[in-house]
């Protein structure tokens, strides 16, 4: 469904913002409720350049150590320190929200060039771990992206480290067609390389168009 982009950052209070996260967290299942943490947006601003919402709490990277695609372990803060990152939380057997974001970034890296590609980390952290090994995320991952980061592990702690960002991460329920249902918040995260902290925020709605605009603003470390 097309989506007119946002020109400027809109301005969201705490209540409108924990509407819109648990909005999201319904997105990939009709029973999943639940909020999350409110992240404060800022006022619409024409001194900021990016499409998505400019955060007015600046979120640190989630102090997170899982299992990559590759099998070994993963230190997201040391492995991504000074670079720019795109979080996402999902899983691989979401019908809709997951794989039409994550293949909405990939067109839209697909844009950047290929210098601007190799700034940005692309980090998709699964929600269902159980049914993610790393060989399903590798494979689905390279069908959004191939240079993508997968992290799958203790369910636990990717639930904490979602809270840290404010979005939350609901238990994955089998339903009884046999289908897993993981409701999660659906909410991409930017981190700037220059405080490796999240400064802005995409919703589900956001754009091809959007992404492209505001990654590559990411690449070249361009402040919110």
């Amino acid at each position: 469904m097309a989506h007119t982009p946002r020109p400027k950052a809109r301005l969201l209070g705490a209540a409108a913002l924990a509407l819109s996260a648990a909005l999201a967290l319904t997105a990939c299942s009709s029973s999943a409720g639940g909020g999350t943490g409110a992240a404060k947006v800022s006022k619409e601003s024409s001194s900021s350049a990016y499409r998505g919402s400019v955060l007015s709490k600046h979120f640190d990277k989630p102090d997170l150590v899982l299992t990559d695609t590759s099998g070994q372990p993963f230190d997201l803060r040391k492995r991504t320190a000074g670079r720019p990152v795109v979080l996402f939380f999902g899983y691989t057997s979401c019908p809709d929200v997951c794989p039409t974001t994550m293949g909405d970034i990939g067109v839209a890296m697909s844009k950047l060039s290929a210098e601007e590609q190799k700034k940005i980390d692309v980090v998709f952290v699964s929600t269902d771990p159980e049914r993610d090994t790393p060989k399903v995320l590798r494979t689905w991952l390279d069908s959004m992206g191939k240079g993508f980061i997968g992290l799958t592990g203790d369910l636990a702690e990717v639930k904490t480290a979602a809270r840290t960002v404010g979005v939350a991460v609901q238990d994955p329920v089998v339903n009884a067609d046999g289908s897993v249902t993981s409701a999660h918040g659906a909410q991409v995260l930017a981190f700037l390389p220059s405080d490796d902290k999240a400064h802005v925020l995409w919703m589900g709605s956001s754009t091809v168009e959007t992404y492209s605009h505001d990654l590559a603003l990411l690449a070249k470390g361009v402040p919110a």
